[in-house]
C-alpha cells in the first residue's frame, strides 16, 4: 500500500513535538465516494466527492488540543501543529487528558476490507446497476406502481495514523450499498417497502433481489389495519433487531454510561437479559462495514463480548473513559471519528447479536397470536436514554396461529430497554448485516411480551 499518507502523519507528529507537545497523535484520511440517485428510470443526481485532510491531536500539561487542515505541504503541516499545540495551552486542564498508550499487540489482520474488484467498476455500470434494482421492482408485481427513490453509494478510503507513543498504521477499505423505496397501490391503499443490499463492492450486490425485497414488503402491507391492543409476543424483523441493537449498543458506550445517560450504568455482570441473548462488538469481521485492523487512536481492533448470555458482560471504552474510569478499566479499541476534521470519541464497530438455532418459520409458531414488526418511526427520538422506556410507531403482520397474517399498520410497541431484553425468548438462525443507523448483524428475535397499542 502507497506509504505517503503515513509520511504526512509522521511528518505530522514531529511538528506538534517540536512546537511544544508533550504527545501527539496525527491522523489522515483520504477518500472518494460517490452517490448515485435514480428516478422512473433516469439518473435524478449523480454526486462524487472526496476527502483529503489531517487531524493532529496533541497533550499538554494534561490539556488536550486539536486542529485539522486539508493542506498537506509542509508549511501547512507545521503551521497545523503549531495550531493543535496552541489549541491545547488554552484548554481546561483535565487530569485524565493523556495520550493513549501503546501496547504490545500488533493491528489485527483482516483479510477482504479492501475489494480489488471495486476499482474495476465503471459510473456507467454503476448507473446501470441501480436502473435494475428499480426495474426489478416494478416487474416483481403489478401492483407497485412506482418507486420513490433508488440511491446507489460507495466509497473507497484510505487511512493512516502515528503517534509519539508509537501507536501507528494504515490501512484501505471499500464499501458499496443500496435500497430503494417501492410503493405499491391496492383499492386506493398505498404502502412503501424497502430493499436494500451492501458489500464491499458493486458486483456482490444483486439488483433483482434488492428490487424484488422493496416489492414484497411494499405488497405485503396491502390492506393494512391497526391490530387489536394487547400484550403479546412480537417477532422483530432483522432490519428492527438491527435498529434496536444499535441503540442499545450506544447505551453501552462508557461515555454514555460515565455521563448517567445510560440505563445499563452500574450493571456489569448483572443479567441483563434473557440467556437467548448475546451481543458483541466485533471490529475484525470484514463483512462489517465499520471494521479496520485498529481505531481512531490507534489501537488494535478486536472483539469485545457485551452481552453474553444475557450477563452484561463489559462496556465499550477509548482510551480517555477507561482512564477515567480507573480501576484497571483499559480500552476495547472502540475510538471512532467521523473523519479527520473531528477527535476521537468512543463508538460502536459492528455490532452482532448472535444467532440461535430455529428457523423464521419457528419463531412465528413460537409467537402463536402475536404480531410481527417490519418497521418502526422514530426509535432513536422514542427511547428515554435513562430509563430506557420507549414507544414507538410500527407495521408489520399480525400472526395468527403462527403463522403470517393480515398487514397491520398505524400501531406502537411499548416497554422498556431491560424488560424487552429480558423477554428475549428466541434468535432466529439466518442473520442479517443491515448498515442503517450503524453497522449491525442480526437475525429476526422473538420478544416474548411486549405491549401493543392499536385498534
Amino acid at each position: 500500500m502507497d506509504a505517503e499518507l503515513g509520511t504526512f502523519a509522521n511528518r505530522a507528529v514531529e511538528a506538534a513535538r517540536a512546537a511544544g507537545a508533550d504527545a501527539a497523535e496525527a491522523y489522515v484520511q483520504d477518500s472518494l465516494g460517490r452517490e448515485i440517485r435514480v428516478f422512473d428510470g433516469e439518473v435524478e443526481s449523480l454526486t462524487e466527492a472526496g476527502e483529503r485532510g489531517l487531524g493532529v491531536r496533541c497533550w499538554v500539561d494534561h490539556r488536550v488540543g486539536y486542529a485539522y487542515g486539508t493542506d498537506l505541504g509542509d508549511d501547512a503541516v507545521r503551521e497545523l501543529a503549531d495550531a493543535a499545540v496552541e489549541a491545547a495551552w488554552v484548554a481546561d486542564p483535565d487530569e485524565f487528558a493523556a495520550p493513549p498508550e501503546a501496547t504490545d499487540a500488533a493491528p489485527a489482520e483482516i483479510e477482504g476490507l479492501a475489494d480489488p474488484e471495486f476499482a474495476t467498476w465503471s459510473t456507467g455500470r454503476k448507473i446501470e446497476l441501480a436502473k435494475a434494482i428499480e426495474r426489478a421492482a416494478r416487474e416483481a408485481d403489478p401492483r407497485v406502481v412506482a418507486v420513490e427513490t433508488v440511491v446507489y453509494a460507495d466509497e473507497a478510503q484510505r487511512v493512516a495514523l502515528a503517534s509519539s507513543t508509537g501507536l501507528a498504521g494504515r490501512y484501505e477499505a471499500t464499501s458499496a450499498y443500496a435500497y430503494l423505496q417501492a410503493i405499491a397501490e391496492d383499492d386506493g391503499d398505498k404502502q412503501t417497502g424497502l430493499g436494500f443490499g451492501m458489500g464491499r463492492s458493486p458486483h456482490v450486490l444483486e439488483p433483482a433481489a434488492i428490487g424484488r425485497e422493496g416489492a414484497e414488503r411494499a405488497t405485503s402491507l396491502l390492506g393494512a389495519a391497526k391490530p387489536a391492543s394487547r400484550t403479546c409476543p412480537v417477532v422483530l424483523d432483522p432490519i428492527v433487531a438491527a435498529s434496536f441493537a444499535g441503540f442499545i449498543g450506544g447505551t453501552l458506550c462508557a461515555d454514555a454510561v460515565q455521563r448517567g445517560r445510560s440505563p445499563f450504568a452500574d450493571r456489569l455482570d448483572d443479567e441483563v437479559a434473557s440467556a437467548a441473548l448475546t451481543l458483541t462488538d466485533d471490529a475484525t469481521d470484514p463483512a462489517g462495514l465499520n471494521s479496520s485492523p485498529f481505531d481512531a487512536e490507534g489501537s488494535p481492533s478486536g472483539r469485545t463480548a457485551l452481552i453474553e448470555a444475557g450477563r452484561l458482560a463489559a462496556y465499550l471504552h477509548d482510551a480517555y473513559t477507561a482512564r477515567r474510569q480507573g480501576d484497571g478499566a483499559r480500552t476495547t479499541a472502540n475510538a471512532s471519528r467521523a473523519g479527520y476534521r473531528s477527535p476521537p470519541s468512543v463508538s460502536t464497530s459492528n455490532l452482532v447479536v448472535a444467532r440461535g438455532e430455529r428457523s423464521f418459520e419457528e419463531l412465528l409458531a413460537e409467537a402463536g397470536d402475536g404480531v410481527y414488526v417490519t418497521d418502526v418511526a422514530g426509535l432513536h427520538s422514542g427511547v428515554n436514554p435513562v430509563s430506557g422506556t420507549f414507544s414507538v410507531g410500527a407495521t408489520g403482520r399480525q400472526i395468527s396461529g403462527g403463522q403470517l397474517a393480515d398487514p397491520a399498520d398505524e400501531f406502537t410497541i411499548a416497554s422498556d430497554l431491560q424488560s424487552m431484553l429480558k423477554a428475549v425468548a428466541g434468535a432466529g438462525s439466518e442473520p442479517r448485516w443491515v448498515p442503517f443507523g450503524g453497522s449491525v448483524s442480526t437475525p429476526a428475535l422473538l420478544i416474548g411480551e411486549m405491549t401493543v397499542a392499536g385498534a
